[in-house]
């Protein structure tokens, strides 16, 4: 008999459901479980997504193999979206995807070249052919790294000379200042997305983030000249957001600096382990870097595009 597949959008109240999924889809894909319910939470709120339109929940008999979101916060035409599915569920699979094309073709209209964009790891339960049949294809490569750190090991570094260091935990002009260094200096990266300041907490969420571990790096003569973001709500590991450097000061050791910053930073608070995501195209060297400070590549990610005027 062939099993019955239904679909609905989700609600706050399947956050612990939706959870549960994820991690078992991270069991199959990188080997663990690393999604937490606050980000689950954070994803059900964005405050660009409308539940009623922009997700949806699939079960199989009542038990719930696939989720899907979307969302539009990235600039004109540009939707981005979250597909997870349990292996052998290809009609799940299919259903959400058709429902997030549509979707996106709507949140995209009169924007000209609108396209959806979907992060995958590069062996996911999703099964492939069903994107390049329907026109996606693969244009960029993430890896998460990941280096364990112990306090005795990971001290607090001798910062290069002349460097200062402050948080942001006080002062809200300094969250401003942090802001305005992200974007300066990731302007040129592929994907990112200019944002005002409002937009951006929003973005990072910043009811969850601890401002004491967001830091501005100052030189005698040059200002304010590098930013690290980080953040303490994952599970599994310690997180660097951005290690941001001015284009003028690269090559002066404050990115190492700052990566290591992070490491003693995270061990003094007990974290047995760092992680970061990297583009390995990345032209500023970053993959180098973190490669010589110890990090190791713990499993990648692709971001796959659709054009959305492929399909009518």
């Amino acid at each position: 008999m062939t099993a019955m597949l239904t679909v609905r959008p989700a609600g706050p109240g399947d956050a612990s459901d939706i959870c549960a999924l994820l991690n078992a889809v991270d069991v199959i894909e990188i080997g663990r479980p690393e999604t937490d319910l606050g980000t689950v939470e954070a994803d059900l709120n964005h405050p660009d997504v409308d539940l009623a339109t922009d997700s949806w929940l699939a079960f199989q008999d009542g038990r719930l193999v696939a989720y899907a979101l979307v969302w539009s916060d990235s600039g004109p035409g540009q939707v981005d979206g979250d597909h997870y599915v349990l292996p052998a569920h290809p009609e799940a699979a299919l259903r959400l995807l058709e429902l997030m094309e549509a979707r996106a073709r709507e949140l995209a209209a009169g924007a000209g070249q609108g396209r959806l964009r979907l992060q995958l790891n590069i062996k996911p339960t999703l099964d492939l052919s069903l994107l390049t049949g329907r026109g996606y294809r693969s244009v960029r490569r993430y890896q998460v790294m990941t280096r364990a750190v112990h306090p005795a090991t990971d001290l607090p570094p001798a910062p290069p000379a002349g460097l200062t260091l402050r948080d942001c935990s006080a002062d809200e002009a300094d969250r401003h200042r942090a802001h305005a260094l992200v974007e300066q200096t990731f302007a040129a990266h592929f994907g990112h997305v200019e944002r005002a300041y409002e937009p951006w907490l929003d973005h990072l969420d910043a009811r969850r983030l601890d401002w004491s571990l967001v830091w501005i790096a100052s030189l005698p003569g040059e200002g304010d000249v590098a930013v690290l973001l980080s953040r303490d709500d994952r599970t599994s590991m310690g997180w660097l957001s951005h290690i941001g450097v001015r284009e003028d000061l690269r090559g002066r050791g404050i990115g190492g600096y700052l990566l290591r910053h992070g490491f003693a930073a995270y061990a003094a608070r007990g974290r047995d382990t760092v992680g970061l995501g990297v583009d390995i195209h990345n032209e500023t060297g970053a993959l180098g870097l973190y490669e010589a400070h110890g990090m190791g590549l713990h499993y990648a990610v692709d971001t796959w595009e659709l054009p959305l005027h492929s399909q009518g």
